[in-house]
């Protein structure tokens, strides 16, 4: 069984013995820098499951036990993002405790892609931020270039976060949510509406779980005229395929990397994060 974790690129063998706990082996433990005892590795996490962490732990007191000096973490997707703020007593701030564990383990630095938030930024130490921008250049070559292109963001937290990025016209969502359900029963656009007709749009936004704010965001923009519609999304959970996104045919094809996505879709295009 091989996990998503991995030592300086190279794979890391997960067995379980009879009782369930991990029997763990690494191919590499680092590579010694000329001219120096200093060694370096650098642990990169595409997250699947919880398990993981425990992996992760035990990993990185494997390096250490090494001779590991400089152990770094690559961890595109931060797990318990979702959960980062608490309503009532009972609510468990998991992204709290699981910032406290990675914080625990003194990487040098823990670099991670476009965060869901900025409390995220703020709990892990030592973080460095990954902006999306580079995967949204390749998704603009692959769908014919700037002309005649505008960016929508399906929010205004989207739209403060990477309409600095882009010198392209844009536009963002306002949503209608039920805020006792939290379901969405409509949107409205903002901005620059008058460049959506006859134009190409590229969505984009963070993370995408079965695509409903995407799908309500496409099915606006067709109404205002859209010619072409496509989708960009850093982190992109399976449960996409269970949505209605990909079954309405709004959207020409979703852009996503391999942070969390694992799954193959002739209609998804994934990105290798390495």
């Amino acid at each position: 069984m091989i996990f998503m974790i991995r030592i300086n690129k190279n794979d890391v063998s997960v067995n379980k013995f009879p009782d369930g706990t991990l029997l763990l082996k690494e191919k590499v433990s680092g590579t010694a820098n000329e001219g120096t005892t200093e060694r370096k590795a650098v642990l990169t996490w595409l997250f699947e499951n919880n398990e993981e962490l425990v992996t992760l732990i035990y990993l990185a007191g494997h390096l250490r036990a090494q001779g590991i000096t400089d152990l770094s973490l690559d961890m595109p997707y931060i797990p318990n993002a979702r959960q980062d703020r608490v309503k009532t007593q009972e609510d468990v701030f998991t992204l709290k405790y699981f910032a406290q564990v990675i914080n625990c383990l003194q990487f040098t630095s823990v670099t991670v892609l476009d965060p869901h938030s900025s409390v995220s930024e703020a709990l892990l130490d030592r973080i460095r931020v990954r902006t999306p921008e580079v995967y949204v250049q390749k998704v603009i070559e692959r769908i014919g270039g700037t002309q005649n292109l505008t960016i929508f963001y399906p929010d205004e937290g989207a739209c403060k976060r990477y309409s600095g990025m882009f010198k392209l016209p844009y536009a963002f969502g306002i949503k209608n949510r039920d805020w006792a359900t939290g379901e969405i029963k409509g949107l409205e656009v903002s901005g620059m509406a008058d460049c959506i007709r006859d134009r190409k749009i590229l969505i984009m936004d963070d993370i995408c779980s079965r695509g409903g704010t995407f799908y309500f965001s496409a099915r606006k923009l067709k109404e205002l005229g859209a010619k072409e519609i496509y989708l960009y999304i850093s982190h992109c959970e399976n449960t996409i395929l269970e949505g209605e996104l990909l079954e309405s045919g709004l959207i020409e094809k979703v852009y996503t990397t391999n942070s969390i996505f694992t799954k193959r879709d002739e209609r998804i295009e994934v990105f290798d994060y390495a």
